[in-house]
């Protein structure tokens, strides 16, 4: 489904719309393949997805690499960018950070470090300023969530990326979460789409239409060209979950306000690749007051 948004397909297409742009031949395995097998198969492939196969060729199941190696995870960090202001929520952020604001009966900011301790990271970072002792307060070293937090204290905001400049960077990447977002994207899907492309940054993205309700003139100079009766167009907009390599990390700026915009105009000046992964499953951006409404209704109706 990724694949397809990112070839500009929709989702009414078929899947064979899909295979047809790639020349390669599958690779499968029988049905019942030991795990150790399948996992010599997608190394010597390079591969992270395996479809098993019954002996009239049917696909009947699909293993990916995390299934049959021990936690991929495990050894990352990741970091969730907490300190914002949450000033289009007042005055509910009045006393609360906004991502302490419930959303059903739990804090919105439990909800995203429970979502990364079940895809196996333990290791967490939270960049805090605004009302930080609520948060610490909260979660204190992280040991009744399951996971290891430290905190990364900004005397003045520091901007989406800027926090990341107090860490050293690893050799594993480091997965980056906005404090402000509900999603249910796939965190291991997203590392193994950043591993398969050689990124140096990940940035998930999500599809945004926007329906023109008039006539759209496309002209050259004087002369019209071609018209387009209320034209849907069709972006990618930023979804505040990102994936940085070790090259990425290094570029962070120290010692003043610098966002993810800016990080990835770096990595683009040093030649770096930046890829786009789309998020398909549920995601809201909880910054103004309706965006909170509906993420409570959401919940509510057991849509998250």
């Amino acid at each position: 489904v990724r694949r397809a948004i990112l070839a500009g397909l929709s989702l009414d297409s078929e899947a064979q719309d899909v295979v047809a742009r790639n020349s390669d031949e599958p690779v499968t395995a029988p049905l019942g393949i030991s795990h150790g097998d399948a996992l010599t198969t997608m190394r010597g492939h390079d591969i992270r997805q395996l479809p098993l196969i019954d002996k009239d060729q049917r696909v009947q199941d699909v293993l990916v690499l995390q299934d049959v190696s021990e936690a991929p995870l495990s050894s990352m960090r990741a970091v969730v960018v907490a300190g914002g202001y949450g000033q289009r929520l007042l005055p509910l952020t009045s006393d609360t950070p906004k991502p302490m604001l419930p959303v059903g009966d739990t804090p919105l900011l439990q909800r995203i470090i429970g979502q990364i301790r079940d895809a196996g990271i333990r290791n967490v970072n939270l960049t805090t300023h605004y009302q930080d002792d609520v948060i610490i307060d909260h979660f204190g070293n992280g040991a009744g969530f399951g996971v290891d937090i430290s905190y990364l204290r900004e005397d003045e905001p520091l901007g989406t990326a800027g926090a990341l400049s107090m860490m050293s960077p690893s050799e594993e990447p480091v997965l980056v979460v906005n404090g402000d977002i509900l999603t249910a994207v796939n965190f291991g899907a997203m590392v193994a789409f950043h591993d398969e492309h050689g990124a140096d940054m990940t940035v998930g993205v999500r599809e945004y239409k926007i329906k023109v309700p008039y006539g759209v003139v496309e002209s050259d100079g004087l002369w019209v060209k071609q018209i387009s009766e209320k034209p849907e167009l069709r972006h990618f907009v930023s979804a505040g979950v990102y994936l940085l390599g070790p090259r990425a990390h290094c570029l962070v700026q120290q010692g003043r306000r610098f966002d993810m915009t800016d990080l990835i105009e770096a990595v683009l000046a040093a030649s770096g690749k930046v890829a786009s992964f789309p998020i398909v499953e549920y995601w809201m951006d909880i910054g103004r007051m309706e965006d909170y409404e509906r993420a409570q209704s959401d919940v509510r109706n057991g849509e998250v």
